[in-house]
């Protein structure tokens, strides 16, 4: 029925979404509408900036059948999002034999997507089969006047312009002319980044906007149509010269090599074959995560295609528009997941605590000017309200910001280019990055160390040169050069790095059927591999007298036949080939040594594999096995074609790939307090050994494996402990004073792979955050499980950050609070950054400039917060002596927005340290700091006021006094000069005193919150800063010492006498040596308690050579020593 008035949808961005069903009531809206005019608009504006109450006092509950308006709120993320959007009816014609009936169906779109009613399951879902809409994905740019009227309607703005209105009424003018000039600066600012935003992300996904493809049709016919018009269900031929996908899309014939560097970062094509139509792959549902490696997905670039027999390249239209891999990516980037950064949470906190500062001050002014009964009501409204607008500076929020944008454009010259900037400020809380070995840790280039081959059970010694060292026809040499997805790109061979490494260390070529040849020939094979004609050996043959014919030595040749692409899950590849002039084919296999070794007969594997793998691994050697089988006679072509991936294989080969790696720079994040964590697709012991190269873990540190079994044959699931390095000396030695050492030291780490990992996360999920805590090595980590690592390290309150090529940590990339894709791209919208420096150097220096940027907001924050109170306490003074500020006064707004535009350009320090930022502005120190300074500011300023007051030289302000017009000799004004009567007391010796002890207060307390080392340069190194604070402290300290007659008049200011100037000066000299106290606060994230705790726990870490089992039913652990 349609009688439900709440919905919950799954929503991919935000899990779930409560949906609110309502229709327009008329005596709801009668009382607003009155509401509004009553109101002068006010009203309005406020319903505008809540949406809820918006539809709570316009709207009534209702079912599904008579809705007009939904209230959509998000149920995980606080506070909850909520959008009102209005409930739409689509109209549909379904023509049938005897009429036309027309069909409407409820929708409404958010975010970019469509979400249709559907009766049969009663809810909301995305529409796959009749709405699919234009096949486009257009990131609108919106017009400057639209951006300007969102902008002007924000809160703070809205409170600028009452601001204004209301030092205008006061005769303010030049002082409400200051803030029209600053906000129009700050909102053309805003308005500039916003622009910038917009375009940047339209040309990034603008390539496959309008592009001609040909579909098939009825037979072998095809049609030229405009991408726009493509739906899911279309077969589209990809042209041979290759081209920019417009829409998701299956290969169902042909090959294609494709660069998908625009979605993942990672610049190494891809190859992508053909659905498979039987086995075990061709009877599952399409998947797209599945199946990503027969999937061209949209916006990537297909640089060129195979095809046979004439038969065109075709792919089957999966999904369109928004719903496509990289329109989900684009909708993401629109409209981001709310960060919980508590640093801007504590910002609109602050504010509120400073309207209940100005609420103070607001009654304080009514009962002082109730008291003196010759003020009249509208001034006392009017300076009531003023102590609001002083006290509260509704720019905070955005001020904090500015770092942000300096850190960017640092950042972009460095390489790293960002397209979620609010993430900046997140990376200066960073204190856990997660690498990917392959690509990430190891430099560029890989070098071939050695090959091993097994043959008869036993490994033969190391071959460093196979070139040489290996027989030509070696099964083992072939699979080198057939076992691969390489390619060649406008003649030179392109593909993954380690192939590039195997194959030329073959020496063998590389020769792939032209286009030609691939449409006149019958079905040939795609790609031959042949040895170089001087390592084959000459055939020389013997010729009878009288014979004309003699038979040829036939030629080495390999043609591959069928390629099975990596698999990750898998951990493997495989291909199928056949020798030139032979009836039969081979396999050969090529994945994790262990993975290769269980697939083929135990009698071909060597006894000693084991031991050799190790051995290798433990220094660092990252070891590739390899495998072959021979098929048998009677598989054809086109069964080949069909052939599930293999699972016998006869011999097994090993060879050794060797990485340097990089230390210094994980120095340079162990001095910045940065954690590190290794989760890669390679084995345990070569993650671990590439763990120690890297100083991820020191030398005199022990590593603790976790190995986990599920529950099998009626065993519980359990954990087995050992040691990494040379368990067998240490179980010997567990009672020595080494391990008690090691203990009491704190000196572990954890290494697990990622099916240990699953166990664990299944059946002992209260050890996973102790694991997580000192876990350092994650090998054979699928992509899901890299995605679910970084989900487990936020969990216990760890900022994490996450740095991979792409290739295949795109989940974990856009999960972390940071992720850093390595790409040669200006921009991919698969991290938030991207950086065009191919190696983790890129990390440190991300690190530096967020923490810069985020204590370039504390240094605003406090600059602002004590500018509002220091004004504040100025006009409350003031206040009690019935004077104001002068007209002309609008020197603090010059000095704050100065001071605001060169506080923000100090550039980040040089190094890390081990000092990290405050993550929080409601903190003891941090608000200890700012009350300390205000107390100092309010004595030097309450001081100042009284003590002018005891100046033999003082007279009390009248009307008529002629007090503050003599000079500091005591001589009297010309007789030529005009005397002006001053009737607001402006011009009294207590305005002339606050105003130069305030503006000296704004210029001190800039300089002092002007933080430096260690997050950011010295103040001293930003020229800019330094001119405009000696600047401004030369003009103050002139038109205090030497007065000019023109510039009081315009100030309007008195002359003050030179012994009072003399202690003045003093008294400024004293503030200015005040430097608040250095913040130190109690660990208060998860992952810091649980590490205290650990400390104590003397059963913690397990002991080697133990087991952990899962005792599920009794509900608690169980540990034993074998």
């Amino acid at each position: 029925s349609h009688d439900m008035i709440h919905i919950t949808i799954h929503w991919s961005q935000y899990d779930n979404i409560m949906i609110y069903c309502d229709t327009p009531c008329r005596w709801k809206m009668a009382l607003m509408g009155l509401g509004v005019l009553c109101t002068g608009g006010l009203l309005l504006l406020l319903l505008y900036w809540l949406p809820e109450w918006s539809v709570k006092s316009t709207c009534t509950r209702c079912a599904v059948r008579d809705a007009r308006i939904l209230l959509l709120r998000s149920t995980v993320i606080p506070p909850p999002l909520l959008s009102v959007v209005p409930l739409l009816q689509a109209v549909k014609s379904l023509e049938k034999p005897t009429h036309i009936q027309h069909l409407q169906i409820p929708y409404f779109s958010h975010h970019c997507m469509q979400y249709f009613w559907n009766d049969t399951v009663q809810n909301f879902e995305v529409i796959k089969k009749l709405f699919f809409g234009i096949n486009e994905i257009t990131v609108k740019v919106p017009s400057l006047f639209k951006l300007l009227i969102k902008e002007v309607l924000n809160p703070f703005y809205v409170f600028q312009l009452f601001s204004v209105i209301l030092w205008s009424a006061d005769e303010y003018y030049y002082y409400a002319a200051a803030i029209v000039f600053m906000s129009v600066i700050s909102i053309a600012i805003s308005l500039y980044t916003i622009k910038k935003q917009y375009v940047m992300l339209h040309d990034m996904v603008a390539d496959h906007s309008i592009v001609r493809v040909s579909v098939c049709r009825a037979g072998k016919e095809t049609e030229d149509i405009m991408s726009t018009d493509l739906v899911p269900g279309d077969v589209i031929v990809i042209p041979a010269n290759g081209t920019i996908m417009p829409c998701d899309a299956v290969v169902i014939n042909g090959t294609c090599i494709v660069n998908e560097s625009m979605l993942t970062g990672e610049s190494v094509p891809v190859t992508k074959t053909s659905l498979p139509t039987s086995g075990a792959e061709g009877l599952t549902t399409y998947s797209t995560e599945e199946h990503k490696r027969h999937t061209l997905f949209c916006g990537t670039h297909v640089i060129q295609t195979r095809f046979y027999t004439g038969e065109l390249v075709k792919a089957l239209v999966v999904r369109t528009g928004f719903n496509t891999e990289k329109g989900q990516l684009v909708r993401t980037i629109l409209y981001p997941k709310p960060t919980d950064f508590k640093l801007y949470r504590d910002a609109y906190l602050f504010l509120l605590c400073l309207v209940g500062v100005a609420a103070v001050g607001f009654i304080y002014t009514i009962v002082l000017s109730i008291m003196n009964q010759v003020v009249p009501a509208k001034t006392i409204v009017i300076e009531s309200l003023d102590i609001i607008t002083i006290t509260v500076p509704p720019a905070l929020p955005a001020a904090m910001t500015a770092g942000i944008v300096y850190a960017q454009r640092r950042l972009k010259r460095a390489g790293i280019f960002c397209i979620s900037p609010q993430r900046i400020n997140i990376c200066g809380q960073l204190n856990l990055v997660c690498f990917d070995k392959t690509g990430t840790l190891t430099e560029d280039g890989l070098d071939l160390w050695a090959v091993q081959r097994a043959e008869n059970a036993s490994f033969s010694q190391p071959e460093h040169d196979p070139y040489k060292d290996c027989p030509v026809e070696s099964p083992f040499l072939a699979c080198m050069a057939t076992c691969h997805s390489l390619t060649k790109i406008n003649g030179e061979l392109s593909g993954d790095p380690l192939d590039l490494k195997m194959f030329n260390a073959t020496g063998w070529i590389l020769e792939e059927a032209t286009e030609e040849e691939t449409s006149l020939h019958n079905p040939l094979m795609p790609t031959v591999v042949r040895p170089p004609k001087n390592l084959v050996p000459e055939v020389t043959a013997t010729v009878d007298e009288g014979m004309e014919l003699y038979e040829l030595p036939p030629t080495y040749e390999l043609g591959i036949v069928r390629q099975f692409p990596f698999s990750s899950a898998l951990q493997r590849m495989s291909v199928v080939t056949r020798r030139l002039g032979e009836k039969h084919m081979e396999a050969y296999l090529k994945g994790a040594p262990e993975v290769v070794a269980s697939l083929c007969k135990s009698s071909t594997v060597p006894v000693n594999f084991t031991e050799v793998l190790e051995g290798y691994t433990s220094h660092g050697f990252r070891v590739i096995g390899l495998a072959n089988c021979q098929l048998e006679t009677k598989l054809t072509w086109h069964k080949v074609q069909t052939l599930n991936r293999f699972s016998n294989n006869e011999h097994t080969f090993l060879t050794k790939m060797w990485n340097k790696n990089r230390t210094d720079l994980f120095q340079k994040l162990q001095r910045g307090a940065v954690q590190t964590c290794l989760d890669t697709l390679n084995d345990d012991g070569t993650a671990i050994s590439v763990a120690r190269d890297c100083g991820m873990i020191d030398p005199q540190e022990r590593v603790i494996i976790a190995e986990a079994q599920a529950p099998r044959g009626g065993q519980a699931a359990k954990i087995y402990w050992h040691y990494a390095d040379s368990p067998t000396p240490l179980v010997a030695d567990m009672a020595s004073d080494t391990v008690v050492d090691y203990e009491q030291r704190d000196q572990y780490h954890f290494s697990m792979n990622g099916k240990s990992l699953a166990v664990i996360t299944e059946h002992f999920p209260e050890l996973v955050p102790k694991l997580v805590l000192h876990g350092t090595v994650f090998a054979r980590m699928s992509p899901d499980q890299k995605t679910q690592l970084v989900e487990i390290l936020q969990s216990v309150d760890y900022y994490v950050g996450m740095c991979g090529d792409g290739a295949n940590d795109c989940g974990a990339l856009k999960r972390a609070h940071s992720g850093i894709s390595l790409s040669e791209l200006e921009a991919s919208v698969a991290s938030p950054f991207t950086s065009t420096t191919p190696n983790i150097s890129c990390v440190p220096s991300l690190i530096r400039e967020g923490r810069a940027a985020l204590i370039t907001s504390f240094c605003v924050f406090k600059f602002m917060a004590l500018y509002s109170i220091i004004q504040y306490i100025s006009v409350t003074l003031l206040y009690s002596v019935s004077s104001l500020i002068s007209f002309f006064n609008i020197m603090p707004v010059q000095i704050k927005f100065l001071l605001i535009v060169f506080i923000v350009l100090n550039p980040a320090w040089k190094e890390l340290v081990a000092q990290r930022p405050p993550s929080s502005l409601i903190s003891g120190p941090l608000l200890f700091s700012v009350l300390a300074q205000i107390l100092v500011a309010l004595s030097f300023q309450a001081l100042s006021f009284v003590w002018v007051r005891y100046q033999s030289w003082y007279e009390i302000w009248t009307p008529d006094s002629n007090a503050c017009n003599t000079t500091r000799a005591g001589f009297t004004i010309s007789h030529n000069e005009t005397l002006h009567i001053d009737h607001k007391n402006i011009k009294n010796y207590e305005n002339t005193t606050l105003f130069f002890i305030s503006s000296f207060q704004y210029l001190v307390v800039a300089i002092i919150f002007s933080k430096g080392k260690p997050f950011r340069q010295p103040s001293y190194k930003n020229w800019l800063f330094v001119i405009s604070c000696i600047s401004l402290y030369l003009f103050l300290l002139i038109i205090l010492l030497v007065p000019v007659p023109a510039i009081d008049r315009f100030l309007e200011v008195c002359k003050l006498m030179l012994s009072f100037l003399t202690v003045f000066l003093g008294n400024s000299s004293v503030f200015l040596s005040w430097l608040f106290c250095q913040e130190r606060r109690a660990p208060r994230a998860r992952y810091m308690h649980l590490a205290q705790e650990l400390l104590d726990d003397p059963n913690w870490p397990p002991k080697p050579q133990s087991c952990t089992y899962d005792q599920a039913s009794l509900g608690v652990f169980q540990t034993s020593t074998s």
